[in-house]
């Protein structure tokens, strides 16, 4: 959906819904770790809604700013929750476990995003509060899901790889764990063309239109 809106309703618009993606996507890392015998990030203050404490300056701010300012497809990371994953009771199981935690986190935000938007939109008449609750609903929606999605990939360390990791024998997770150090030039490469995208469109579509279906949202007051 595109609004006809200057780049500061854009940015105050998006502000919110990014911060708190990324920090309650951290926490859920954080509180899964701890819960499986991992205390790392409790014992170093990171389990904390603050978002300053996961704010990763150029993948929280930059580049996420950047692709609002341009109008590209956006994406994003956060500084990530430090996990010793030997601490975990059974640490192969476990690596999954903690990333699905992540993934059900964004999928819960763009669930509540959504509940927002369909309050703005009933409550809503013209500009306004309401409409501006229903803008940044939508920024909600869109930031959760491209992190769910993209984090499906599975390349380590997104959470789709170590989910992975964590389903394969032992010699084929190895494997796939050797892939990690070069993960970022694999995305750099792929968000250098328009692989990225197309792989991201369609699942972010089907999901963002199930999820209008499920709440029976109706969209087309804001267009």
């Amino acid at each position: 959906m595109e609004f006809d809106l200057t780049l500061a309703q854009k940015l105050a618009i998006w502000a919110l819904p990014v911060l708190f993606a990324i920090t309650f996507r951290e926490i859920a890392h954080g509180y899964a770790a701890r819960a499986l015998g991992d205390r790392t990030a409790t014992a170093l203050g990171r389990l904390s809604p603050n978002p300053l404490k996961h704010i990763d300056p150029v993948g929280t701010v930059v580049v996420p700013g950047l692709l609002i300012v341009l109008g590209g497809f956006l994406m994003g990371w956060p500084r990530p929750i430090p996990i010793d994953y030997s601490r975990l009771k059974r640490p192969k199981r476990d690596l999954a476990l903690v990333a699905a935690a992540g993934l059900g986190a964004n999928a819960a935000m763009a669930i509540a995003w959504a509940i927002l938007l369909k309050v703005g939109i009933s409550a809503g008449d013209g500009p306004g509060v309401w409409l501006g609750l229903s803008y940044m609903g939508v920024a909600g929606i869109t930031i959760n899901l491209a992190l769910l999605v993209l984090n499906l990939l599975p390349i380590p360390p997104l959470d789709g790889g170590r989910i992975l990791i964590g389903l394969l024998p032992l010699r084929q997770a190895r494997a796939l764990a050797r892939i990690e150090p070069y993960s970022l030039f694999i995305l750099i490469a792929l968000m250098m063309t328009p692989v990225l995208q197309k792989l991201l469109y369609w699942p972010m579509l089907i999901l963002q239109s199930l999820l209008f279906m499920a709440l029976d949202i109706d969209t087309s007051s804001l267009l």
